[in-house]
């Protein structure tokens, strides 16, 4: 979206208009929305806007649910906006510190904003991007007074308060990691991030802070003395924020946030886990989740589990112990089959498995082709699990739990 279309539809028959169509999720329904639309006499700019916001509402109830209906979004900033459950795990942060005004520094379409405005906190959100900017406005407006947006770079709003934050003051941070613009955009290496990751990790030191980072992030550059938190929601490992200050926690300096549907589960330690020792292959199976392997606590899982490593180098679990937890996703073991190709499928006709989720650590195999050459047929369902342990590929078959 450009300012053209954004000023177009920031009117009351754009939004009306807006508010009226009907949902728009397939290329065809945006032929047919814009073609009567356009039949009826309105702008280009206006059509162009009102159906891709539509488009885009669409997308955005897997991150807003209701909220999305009322929201304005461009692609991008839908892309990179916080899920509204993980906004609000954020926002208790901060609230369970004994915070009350938090600068979001970064804010975007105004996703981790909203989670802290409704918790009643004062917000001060700033965004670079001049439409993405009249975006947050529009999106937090329900919330008054509260809630300020401003034009403008972080560095510059920090530059104004002098050699000390405003009292009783926090930073959300969100540094952009993509190109600019409102549609595709390509990732960037830290060191080109804006703000940049230095001056980041500079004011989260003397400020109390919450820096949202790409889950993959390179661990050597984690600053000592900050608490690191990765998040995953429904099995996607989604980000990694760095607390500092009274927004860390004593003693705790790895954790893992894993949101299933409307419940969260965290896993906290004082530093990386030590792994157990690998041993042979037992009843279960247990595939941690993203967040506690990137965490490296898949220790503390297995030894709660009863469980061991499969391969000291693969992120599979198995245990005998009748046990699992919201940290890992289990398998009852069936039984082992052979790797090779043919005999697999044979194995798996003879089984009457028609019905097969394959699922792969460590090995080389692109689960949809090798499904093609299984020619499975049968009524029965199965999960197949394809690793290794040493050099020795394993192909399991199992039930999930």
């Amino acid at each position: 979206m450009d300012m053209a279309e954004l000023t177009a539809l920031l009117t009351p028959d754009g939004l009306r208009l807006l508010n009226e169509i009907l949902a728009v999720e397939s290329a065809d329904d945006v032929a047919r929305t814009v073609s009567r639309l356009r039949a009826a006499g309105h702008s280009p700019d206006l059509v162009s806007a009102v159906v891709g916001q539509a488009r885009l509402r669409a997308r955005a109830r897997a991150k807003f649910g209701d909220f999305a209906a009322r929201m304005l979004f461009t692609r991008a900033g839908l892309e990179q906006a916080t899920r509204l459950s993980i906004a609000a795990a954020h926002a208790g942060r901060f609230q369970d510190a004994g915070i009350r005004h938090v600068f979001d520094l970064g804010c975007g379409i105004g996703g981790d904003a909203l989670g802290l405005a409704a918790l009643g906190m004062s917000v001060d959100a700033v965004e670079g991007d001049e439409v993405t900017a009249a975006i947050a406005a529009y999106n937090l407006a329900p919330f008054g007074a509260d809630v300020r947006v401003r034009h403008a770079r972080a560095e510059d709003v920090v530059a104004e308060w002098g050699p000390e934050a405003p009292a009783a003051t926090a930073v959300w941070l969100d540094p952009a990691r993509r190109t600019a613009g409102h549609s595709e955009t390509a990732r960037t290496r830290p060191e080109d991030w804006s703000p940049s990751l230095e001056w980041v990790f500079d004011l989260a030191a003397r400020v109390p802070a919450g820096v949202k980072l790409g889950p993959g992030l390179d661990r050597a550059l984690i600053p000592d003395g900050v608490e690191a938190q990765w998040v995953s929601a429904d099995g996607a490992t989604l980000e990694l924020v760095l607390w500092s200050g009274p927004l860390k926690r004593e003693g705790v300096r790895r954790t893992a946030l894993v949101l299933r549907g409307d419940s969260a589960h965290e896993l906290r330690a004082a530093g990386d886990a030590a792994d157990e020792p690998a041993r042979d292959l037992g009843a279960f199976v247990h595939e941690p989740d993203g967040a506690v392997i990137r965490a490296r606590l898949i220790g503390e899982v297995a030894r709660s589990l009863e469980a061991g490593m499969l391969d000291p180098q693969i992120a599979y679990l198995t245990s005998d112990a009748a046990l699992t937890s919201p940290f890992v996703q289990s398998f009852r073991v069936r039984e082992e089959l052979p790797t090779d190709v043919k005999a697999l499928a044979r194995a798996l006709r003879e089984r009457g498995i028609g019905t097969l989720e394959i699922k792969k650590r460590g090995v080389d195999i692109d689960p949809a082709a090798l499904r093609t050459k299984l020619k499975l047929r049968g009524d029965d369902s199965a999960t197949l699990l394809l690793t290794r342990v040493g050099t020795k590929r394993r192909a399991i078959l199992a039930d999930r739990v």
